[in-house]
């Protein structure tokens, strides 16, 4: 409760629980004879807190999880990485329809606004009180009940009306800015990518294309077996150019580790130790983005395996995302990497810069990629896969030529992606911002003539004191409102009514 400050005269701070009520949840005999939509956690984007999939799941093959029934209104919150802030609401073209159990299903009171606790768990304030009770380290989780005792602050009933219609109006505003940017770079990241897909090809080069399936660019790789790459299907490529394994190209290829937590330093110490979020989108070493160190006796000793230096070329081999590439600069002579991150150095038959481009190309991603396996939303590529992983390698000189042919395209696109990402981290915080500023009182004016929120809840108390002082949650199959098999898919959910398709300045 430390967090808020002083609440406006007339509002009260109270669990979340106190104004929600409970929510049907179905058997362990699931829902028989029917289908149904099915809201699981990655049907939920943590960007703009909206669901943007559920699809049609009949019931003999529906999963597990797949018992919360919902309604309009209801809030659904994550409780699997809550910092990932995957938190929605439900529209009436899915009420009646099953959510996980990986949610906390948020059912306000009759006589709370739906919108305002919807509004309410996504801000600081809020996430403050409920994320430090976390539990696990790779799959970190709360309880449902942890969601439920998180203290949120009411006011009058009216004047949550007016919060909500002024959020309303300033977050699809801001929302609105935010889309024109991610559409800007949604755009230019498939140019991007076809003109690095010719130029790792050689589809740019004005070399003849060999495409005699027993030329000298595959044979190479006959006689290699692979459980992951169908080498005898690699694409053509130009008279001088040649299909290798990674393997076979680089001098070293290799996972790094993590050591003990009190061994690693943030902001300061002797040897960086590079983590997924080090490495941007842009192909880029962002060491500036919390910094983590160790000593040169962990280093030493430790971290043998972990060991890079200038030049090295590194791919993130756990996502997603998965595949975002940068060669390791020389702003120290030697790094760490911990494990979910490989690191190729280039042998003498490959520039480092030729290397971090073909494994930034699309064509070559997509064949890592699709090697990945996923664990509970999470994925994972072998460090044998990317010893295994095909490579087009042309002479030396004509790697030369391209990367510097391709230097100015990938600068062009750096230097949108680096404006794009302050832009973005500037939305957040005005979002944050506008959510502080509403409940502390300070977004819309007060009236003296509003019912103080104590007695709105004194109604709610009383209401629950007749159910005998609690609400019990039952357990039953649900009723006509789900969807049956013969049920036509419901419509697109409609945009807010009062959504505003206006820039901001950010």
């Amino acid at each position: 409760m430390g967090h808020y400050t002083e609440i406006p005269l007339g509002w009260a701070l109270v669990p979340l629980g106190d104004v929600c009520i409970p929510v049907n949840k179905l058997g362990s005999d699931g829902f028989p004879g029917a289908r149904f939509r099915y809201i699981d956690i990655g049907s939920v984007s943590g960007s703009d807190q909206q669901i943007t999939s559920a699809d049609w799941v009949e019931s003999k093959s529906a999963p597990g999880r797949a018992r919360q029934i919902v309604q309009a209104g209801d809030t659904v919150y994550s409780t699997v990485r809550p910092y990932l802030r995957k938190i929605a609401y439900v529209p009436e073209q899915l009420s009646g329809h099953i959510a996980s159990t990986g949610f906390a299903v948020i059912r306000p009171h009759v006589e709370i606004n739906s919108r305002y606790l919807f509004y309410v768990v996504q801000s600081a304030l809020f996430e403050k009180q409920l994320l430090p009770k976390q539990r696990g380290v790779s799959y970190p989780a709360v309880r449902d009940a942890d969601v439920f005792e998180t203290h949120i602050p009411i006011p009058p009933a009216a004047e949550q009306q007016r919060i909500v219609e002024a959020l309303d109006d300033h977050l699809s505003r801001l929302n609105a800015a935010t889309e024109a940017v991610t559409r800007a770079q949604r755009r230019i990241r498939p140019f991007v990518g076809a003109l690095l897909d010719r130029i790792a090809l050689g589809a740019s080069s004005a070399t003849h294309l060999d495409r005699d399936a027993d030329s000298a660019s595959q044979r190479l790789l006959i006689g290699l077996s692979s459980k992951r790459f169908d080498y005898a299907s690699l694409p053509p490529l130009p008279e001088g150019w040649l299909w290798r394994r990674s393997s076979d190209v680089c001098e070293f290829i290799n996972s790094g580790s993590t050591p003990k937590a009190h061994l690693m330093h943030a902001g300061s110490g002797d040897v960086p130790f590079l983590k997924v979020y080090n490495i941007t989108q842009d192909g880029q070493v962002d060491f500036t983005n919390k910094p983590t160190y160790v000593d040169h006796e962990t280093h030493e000793n430790q971290l043998k395996r972990s060991r890079v230096r200038p030049g090295d070329v590194l791919t993130n081999i756990v996502g997603p995302p998965l595949g975002k590439t940068a060669v390791v600069p020389d702003q120290h002579p030697e790094w760490n990497i911990n494990q979910a991150i490989v690191a190729f150095r280039a042998g003498p038959e490959v520039l480092p810069e030729w290397l971090a481009l073909v494994l930034r190309s699309p064509v070559i991603l997509d064949m890592l990629r699709k090697t990945a396996k996923a664990t509970a939303g999470q994925f994972n590529i072998a460090l044998s896969t990317c010893r295994e992983l095909p490579l087009p390698i042309p002479p030396i000189d004509v790697q030369l030529d391209l990367v510097v042919q391709s230097a100015g395209l990938l600068e062009f696109s750096d230097r949108f992606a680096a404006q794009v990402t302050p832009i973005s981290l500037r939305a957040k915080n005005l979002r944050q911002a506008v959510l502080r500023l509403a409940f502390e009182g300070g977004l819309v004016p007060q009236a003296p003539t509003d019912e103080p929120a104590s007695v709105l809840l004194e109604r709610i108390r009383g209401e629950r004191k007749a159910q005998n002082g609690k609400t019990k949650r039952t357990t039953r199959r649900p009723g006509k409102t789900v969807a049956t098999a013969d049920a036509a898919p419901p419509a697109a959910t409609a945009a807010p009514t009062t959504a505003i398709q206006q820039e901001l300045p950010l």
